[in-house]
Formats: C-alpha cells, sequence, structure tokens
C-alpha cells in the first residue's frame, strides 16, 4: 500500500508524508541537530548521538523487518524533516513490534507526531502486525498525550525506571475512526475558514479592465460589499479601478489571509511561491491552464502543488471560478461571475465552471439564496471531502449542493458523506452516467459493477440524493431548504381541476409516493363546506369554482391529518379567482399545520408562481410532474435518515492469519502484472478460513480418482473443469451423477469438450462437488473497483444472472443495515421470506455469509475479483452452501 500523501495538520496546513529512504539521511541528520538535547533524550530513553557512523540504521530498512514515515516541509534545497515515527517487529513475534517517535522541537504540539504514529499503526496493520509496543519516559507529557489520543486501544504501565509502557493494539475500530474524523473536521474547518472569512484579501493579476478576469474579481469584490479590506495587485498600474495598486504581494501594507491569483499560467507558480514565503496559507488560483490542458499543464500543476506543500498552504483550483461568501457578515464575491445572489441558506460546489456561472444566474432567479460557494476546478488540492467537513460543522449552511464529474477519494467521500448526511441534506448531480467504453469483466460481478453502478450505489448507502438534471437538484433544494422533513411518503392532492390532480396522483407513484385513501374522519370534515360536488376521495377536487378560503380550510384539514405526510396543492386560473388570493390562503394555512407537513403547490397559470409563496417559504412549480420528482427525493431521504445508520458485524470464527498464508503462498506464484486466478481448491481453502460454507469437494487429476472420491462421498456429485473459468460456456460442467462410473465418463466427456476447445492446458484437474439439493439459487460476488474499493453483490444466480441482472451492488464496509437493504432491493426478495406457500429462505445464514465475505475482503485488499455463483439458500433453518467458486488475487 502506498503510504505517501499530504497530511492536513490541526491548524489547517500541510506536511508531507512519505515512507523512509535511504537518501533521507541528508535531512535525518540536519533534523537531528535542530532538535534539543532533552527531545533527543526523551526519544532514546538516554544520551545518543546520531552522526555519520550510525545514521544508516535509521534510514536503511529491512522491509520485512522495519519501517519509518517522515513528515517534510519545503521542497528542493530547503526541503526539511521535520519529524520521524518507526516500528521494528520483534523477531519472535512478528505480529508484534517496537514503536518510537521523534518531532523537531518548532514542530512540536501542532499534530505531526500524531499523524505519523497512526500512519505507522495502519501500515502496521497491512502488514499484519497486531500490537505496537513503546517505551515513553514518564516526564514525557507530549508523547503520552500523544498514544491517548491515537484512538487505538492502548495499555500503559509504568516501571520503576520513570520509564511508561505503552501497548498499542492495532485494530481499526469505530473508535479509531471517530478520533480520525474529529481531527479531519478541526483540520476542514481550520484551511477553509481562511477561504471563506478572510479579513484580508489580494487580487494579483487585478486590471483596470473590468471584462477581464483579473478585472472581474476584483470589482465583483469591491462591489459586492465585502466587509474586509482588498489589495490589487499589479505591476504596471498605480491604481486599479480607484484602488491604489501594489507591485508584489510582498508590497502589500499586511499579509493577505486569502490570495486570489489571475494570472497566465507561467506566473502563477511563482506567485505561489511569494505568498508561502509570506505566510499566507490559502490561495485560490482561477488561472487556467493546468492539468485539464495536456501533459504540459499537468507538469505545471504537478509543480505548482510541490511548492504549496513545501509551504504547508493550500490551494483551490487551479482552473476555476472562485469562491464567494453571500452571508451579511462578509458578503465577498470572490468570482468572475456578476451574479451575486441573496444570503441564504445553501452551499454548493462545483468542478465546473462555465457551469458554476450559469448556477449563480440561476439560483439568483429562484430567489434561493448563497451561503457559500466554490468552484473547484481541478481539485489539485481543495476537494469535495473538505468542502463536505466544513460544511458540516457551518452555521451558516442547511443544504448542500454539489455538482461531481469525479470523485477524488470515494472512500472517504462514504465516511464523510455519510456521517453529514445524518444532519444535513446534501443533494448532487454526477455527470458520466454511461461509458464510452466498458472495462473487459472476466467475472459476472466484474461485469455488472462496472460504468456508473458504484456511484449510484455509493450514494445510496451515503444518504446522497441523486438528481438527473441541474434543475430537479435546485427543486429538491428549493423543497429542503423551505420546510421540514417529511414522517412518511403519504401524500395529499388538492385541486380545482380533475385533469392535473390524476396526472399529479400518477406522477407521485411512480416516483415512490403514496397517494392514500382519506379517512372517514377527514373526509367528513371536507364534506362540512365543500360543495357536493366536489370530489373527497384523494385527490380531492373542489372543482373549478373552489374560493382560496375553501383551499386554506381544505388544506388545513389535510395537513393535520393522521393519515397524510405531505401535501400537495394544484391551482389552475378559473376566472373566478385571483391568483394572489389564493396564494395568500396557502400561506394562511401553512402557518396552522405541524412543521413536519411539507406543502408543496403547483401554479399552472399564464403569470407564473406568485411571488409570496417564496417568501412564505412554500415551494411552487409550474407542472405536477416537476415537483412530484423533488417530492419523491426528498421522502426517500427522510426515509433514510430515520432508519438506522447501522453497525458493521464483526462474524465469529475467523482464521485470519490462515487466509493471509493462503495469499501470500499464493501470489507468489502470480504473473508479470500481479494477478493470479486461484484453482478451485485453494479459493475454497481461502474462503472456509472466513467460514464461507462450500459443498463438501475434491480437485482429482482424472477418471478414476473422480470414481473413487463418488464412491466415498456416497452421494450424488457433480464433475466441473477446476479451472477459474467460465464452466458452462465450455461444456465443462455435469451434475447429478450417482454412480462411479457416470463420474469416470464424465470427466472423459468434460477433457475432450476442453481439449476440442483448444482448452487442453485446463484438462489435467477436475472438482468433484457433492450435490446440494433444493434452494434459492444466488450469487455473491465481489470486484475490487480501484477508485471505490471493494463491491459486494449479491442477487439472483445461475447462469442467467448477466442476463437478467436481477442484483444489488453495495460498497464495503458492509453494515448490517446495508445488508438489509440491499436484499430488500432484489425483485426476487419475495422469494426470500416465502411466495405463494414456499417456505421462507434462511435470510439469515445469507446475511451471515455477506458479512463474512465483508470482513474477508476488508481484510485482504488482494482479493480483486470473486463469484460464489451459485449459492443454494436453502429453507429457514437450513444454511446456505455455495458450489462455485471463482476468486482472482491481485497485488495490493
Amino acid at each position: 500500500m502506498d503510504h505517501e500523501h499530504d497530511h492536513v495538520l490541526p491548524d489547517g496546513t500541510t506536511v508531507r508524508i512519505r515512507p523512509i529512504t535511504p537518501d533521507d539521511k541528508p535531512l535525518l541528520l540536519a533534523m537531528w541537530a535542530r532538535t534539543s538535547t532533552e527531545s533527543r533524550r526523551a526519544r532514546f530513553l538516554g544520551p545518543f548521538n546520531l552522526d555519520e557512523s550510525n545514521v544508516a540504521r535509521f534510514t536503511d530498512l529491512d522491509p520485512t523487518m522495519q519501517f519509518a514515515l517522515v513528515a517534510l516541509r519545503g521542497r528542493g534545497e530547503g526541503q526539511q524533516m521535520i519529524a520521524v515515527a518507526r516500528y521494528e517487529r520483534d523477531p519472535d513475534r512478528m505480529t508484534s513490534a517496537e514503536f518510537a517517535a521523534l518531532v523537531e522541537d518548532a514542530h512540536q504540539g501542532r499534530g505531526v507526531g500524531t499523524a505519523l504514529v497512526r500512519g505507522l499503526a495502519q501500515a502496521a496493520a497491512d502488514a499484519g502486525i497486531t500490537h505496537l509496543s513503546g517505551d515513553i519516559l514518564s516526564d514525557n507529557t507530549r508523547m503520552l498525550n500523544l498514544v491517548r489520543e491515537l484512538g487505538l486501544e492502548y495499555r500503559s504501565d509504568r516501571d520503576f525506571g520513570g520509564v511508561v509502557r505503552s501497548d498499542l493494539e492495532v485494530s481499526i475500530t469505530e473508535r479509531f475512526l471517530d478520533v480520525v474524523a474529529t481531527q479531519e473536521r478541526a483540520a476542514a474547518e481550520a484551511a477553509l475558514k481562511r477561504f471563506f472569512r478572510p479579513e484580508k484579501v489580494a487580487v494579483v493579476g487585478a486590471s483596470r479592465n473590468r471584462l477581464s478576469i483579473g478585472g472581474l474579481v476584483f470589482d465583483n469584490i469591491l462591489e459586492g460589499g465585502f466587509t474586509g479590506v482588498v489589495y490589487p495587485v499589479n505591476p504596471n498600474a498605480p491604481y486599479v479601478q480607484g484602488v491604489a495598486a501594489y507591485p508584489s504581494l510582498s508590497d502589500c501594507p499586511d499579509v493577505p489571509d486569502l490570495v486570489y491569483v489571475c494570472v497566465p499560467s507561467r506566473f502563477v507558480n511563482d506567485v505561489v511561491d511569494e505568498a508561502g514565503e509570506l505566510g499566507v496559507k490559502a490561495v485560490c488560483v482561477i488561472s487556467a491552464g493546468f492539468s485539464e490542458v495536456g501533459e504540459e499543464g499537468e507538469a505545471l500543476q504537478d509543480d505548482l502543488m510541490e511548492r504549496a506543500r513545501g509551504h504547508g498552504l493550500r490551494i483551490v483550483g487551479p482552473n476555476c471560478m472562485g469562491l464567494l461568501n453571500g452571508n451579511a457578515d462578509v458578503r465577498m464575491n470572490g468570482t468572475f461571475s456578476q451574479t451575486f445572489p441573496q444570503p441564504g441558506r445553501v452551499s454548493m460546489s462545483s468542478q465546473s465552471g462555465a457551469l458554476g456561472l450559469a448556477v449563480l444566474e440561476h439560483v439568483n432567479n429562484l430567489g434561493l439564496g448563497i451561503s457559500t460557494f466554490v468552484s473547484v476546478g481541478n481539485k489539485a488540492d481543495i476537494s469535495g471531502n473538505d468542502l463536505l467537513m466544513y460544511w458540516e460543522q457551518d452555521t451558516d449552511t442547511d443544504v448542500i449542493l454539489m455538482y461531481l464529474e469525479s470523485f477524488g477519494n470515494p472512500r472517504t467521500f462514504s465516511r464523510v458523506a455519510r456521517r453529514v448526511s445524518r444532519q444535513k441534506p446534501i443533494v448532487a448531480v454526477k455527470s458520466g452516467r454511461t461509458s464510452a467504453g466498458v472495462r473487459a469483466a472476466s467475472s459476472h460481478t466484474a461485469a455488472i459493477s462496472s460504468g456508473d453502478t458504484a456511484v449510484e450505489a455509493l450514494f445510496r448507502q451515503t444518504g446522497v440524493i441523486r438528481t438527473d438534471t441541474l434543475e430537479e437538484m435546485f427543486d429538491v433544494a428549493t423543497l429542503l431548504s423551505s420546510q421540514g422533513l417529511p414522517s412518511g411518503n403519504k401524500v395529499a392532492i388538492l385541486t380545482n381541476a380533475g385533469g392535473p390532480g390524476i396526472l399529479a396522483a400518477d406522477a407521485l407513484e411512480a416516483n415512490g409516493l403514496e397517494v392514500p385513501p382519506l379517512s372517514d374522519r377527514t373526509i367528513e370534515q371536507l364534506r362540512e363546506f365543500l360543495p357536493a360536488e366536489a370530489g373527497v376521495g384523494n385527490p380531492v377536487d373542489m372543482i373549478a369554482s373552489a374560493s382560496p378560503a375553501s383551499y386554506a380550510r381544505a388544506m388545513e384539514v389535510l395537513g393535520n391529518a393522521d393519515e397524510i405526510d405531505m401535501v400537495f396543492v394544484i391551482f389552475i386560473p378559473t376566472g373566478t379567482t385571483a391568483t394572489e388570493d389564493v396564494a395568500s390562503s396557502l400561506i394562511e394555512a401553512k402557518a396552522k399545520l405541524p412543521e413536519s407537513v411539507p406543502v408543496v403547490s403547483v401554479f399552472m397559470s399564464a403569470t407564473g408562481i406568485p411571488t409570496d409563496l417564496a417568501e412564505a417559504q412554500i415551494p411552487s412549480f409550474a407542472f405536477p410532474e416537476a415537483a412530484a420528482r423533488a417530492m419523491g427525493r426528498v421522502a426517500t431521504y427522510s426515509s433514510w435518515r430515520r432508519r438506522p445508520l447501522g453497525d458493521v458485524v464483526e462474524p465469529d470464527g475467523l482464521d485470519r492469519d490462515g487466509a493471509r498464508r493462503i495469499v501470500d503462498r499464493a501470489l507468489a506464484d502470480a504473473g508479470e502484472d500481479g494477478t493470479l486466478w486461484m484453482s478451485s481448491e485453494t479459493a475454497e481453502e481461502l474462503l472456509r478460513t472466513y467460514g464461507v460454507p462450500l459443498a463438501r469437494s475434491r480437485v482429482v487429476a482424472g477418471a478414476e480418482a473422480g470414481a473413487r472420491t463418488q464412491e466415498e462421498f456416497g452421494t450424488p456429485v457433480a464433475v466441473k473443469v477446476a479451472a477459474p473459468i467460465h464452466k458452462t460456456d465450455v461444456g465443462g460442467i455435469e451434475l447429478g451423477l450417482d454412480s462411479p462410473e457416470a463420474v469416470s465418463e464424465a470427466i472423459e466427456r468434460i477433457r475432450t469438450a476442453l481439449i476440442e476447445a483448444d482448452l487442453a492446458e485446463h484438462a489435467d484437474a477436475f472438482l468433484i462437488q457433492e450435490m446440494v439439493g433444493d434452494g434459492l439459487e444466488m450469487v455473491v460476488g465481489v470486484t475490487h473497483d480501484p477508485s471505490f474499493g471493494p463491491i459486494v453483490m449479491a442477487g439472483m444466480g445461475g447462469t442467467l444472472v448477466e442476463l437478467l441482472r436481477d442484483v444489488s451492488i453495495r460498497i464495503t464496509p458492509l453494515t448490517d443495515q446495508d445488508v438489509e437493504d440491499m436484499l430488500a432491493d432484489l425483485r426476487m426478495a419475495p422469494l426470500l421470506t416465502g411466495y405463494r406457500g414456499a417456505p421462507p429462505a434462511d435470510v439469515t445464514a445469507l446475511k451471515d455469509l455477506l458479512f463474512r465475505i465483508n470482513a474477508m475482503v476488508e481484510d485482504l485488499p488482494e482479493v480483486a475479483e470473486l463469484d460464489l455463483n451459485p449459492i443454494f439458500v436453502r429453507p429457514d433453518g437450513q444454511g446456505v452452501v455455495g458450489v462455485d467458486v471463482r476468486l482472482k488475487l491481485a497485488r495490493s
């Protein structure tokens, strides 16, 4: 696993963390020279001197026994090592190791040591180490606190020599993840606060020409009402738009909190260097000409980020349209959009700058209001994950909108979005639903899980509301930002025209909502004031003569009915009632409804939607279909939020050490590409270490051994080619063989078929497997997506799995709630619970199987593809049995 990465410290700045190398000797010696005698004593528990004679001991490591991480700042000749942490295995107990860390005095207390030791623990876990132990001087309070704050289970014992023995249990527990999440949120808040709430801003490339990018950004900040100070930086003009300009950042009266860069790409990196040397920690690079333009631009962007990392500063962009804060206490329009929406409670990120321009104009026209907006551009540094963590804690943000073209780190997104969605809705448009080319897949699971399927699974697991279009995203945002979440999915329709009411009912049910019959009590209340000709079912058709007063009273009755969760109001002008009067009546009635009952209106009027409705936070639409889609998305999200998050289940009886030995042994024979399809026998051996129930089987070389095996089993058997190929495609499987002679003849037929199909290399090994009997045929599989990590699939199995595609997928780690949802999503779900008198299947055993597969792929990232197809799910209480296994390993 690659342990090199940029780490964001609690103060929002970054350090580079990577494994130590033999070339680091000069950096380590230089750090030692800057480190105090007290810090050296604390590291080595007494006097020690590091010099040319012994430095190789700490840089030239045996990778099987030792590992070390370093933290770096600066670049080139100015690069410095500021911390190092290492472990060394106990040769007598390879699952245990000693650890120690040293942080340069100037950087102690900044979280650098915590980051290194935590990274060390994760590297140790990857290497199969379960415990780290370290001796710490009892007066070394910084190191003792660091150990306590890691989030790992630990035990400390003090001996009589003033040394504390600390033992860490290396396991990625929920507590560990919670501690990491808390520190990540703090780091994101510290970093992004400099972007969203600066007091001093500089625009490098500010121009007299208000139509240029630099001119627009500077003008927008000035004219937008920014509450801080803005410095125009332009070496060729003494004044910019009536404001005294400065030749360089260094000439500004104060060091800016935030720098916007709007100069040609060839000058950008030097500007970033200058900003870093001044101590600027936030830079927004609007300039284009980086990775989006090809190899030369990629090299320039790499250099940009190397310089930024060297100074520990953060970058938004490059190739972006900037960012803004619409709140009254900041009012910073740091974009080149001349549209500055009114303050609101919605925050948004867009990966497309051009799209961002249209978005801001559309938001302004809707009157939706913006809290903060970011165009992330190439996402060289600040990403959607950073923004989610900031908005999670931002008291000015209630709803989060995201336009995504790609994910930086989907597994981080999954963890963060799942947490954020529990308190704030995330609405996303993800482009790229289709692909010009589908990855060649050699297993059923890989074929079915390719393309957009993984993205859909990610959003469903994390509660993200996915919309198909930007227009739909803003429809959903309008509803979310105006009212509370519904407590269910039952909708009452109130209309003055029957046709639109029927259209609305169809649209609502098509979007997963229910239009239930009204209770006798509700009907009786409506009959008290509606004319006899009115329809008081659901939809409630008050007929064309309905008055504003009738609208108000009917809406109040429906909104307070126990059987209703949402109210859908439709008005069509009939010439007898003024549109404005109906709008006023809805506003009056809404005030008398519970907050948990949202009201959505459709005004099919030539005069448009009354502005009073938006001010009263009653979202209104021109047609029923758009309103129904938005309501369906919100109801689904509300249902997800009411459900428990779920827990990752730890099955019993796992032999992790045995599994690791099998994988390491198998990969020793992997090809040049680092991949290997395991033999059926070895694949089954691996699955059994995780308690996966499999039919009794044996691999034999020929007909005589196969006949003896059937006789020994004493049951009908199947004969299959043992190679990891699709057996039915080549005549490589025969079933229900109940005698030694039948087995012998089947092996000869399969051998002949393989030779005729030019597959003679697979004609020397055959799997003899007992027949399982009755049960539902299902498939459970795994594929390892390079972006999303392990993906688990379950569904209808057998030879038609790819044709029928009645499957459900989720991204690991799976919780018990994920598994529940996964099985409920299947069209075949009624078969699991008993269909038309059939006995229910053993769903408990099926869930246990999925938990075991989840544990295996989380422990063994080398499992690249797995097909268990078919598995037979027997009647309740009789378990599940897998009968065919294909498993591919790949070096991680």
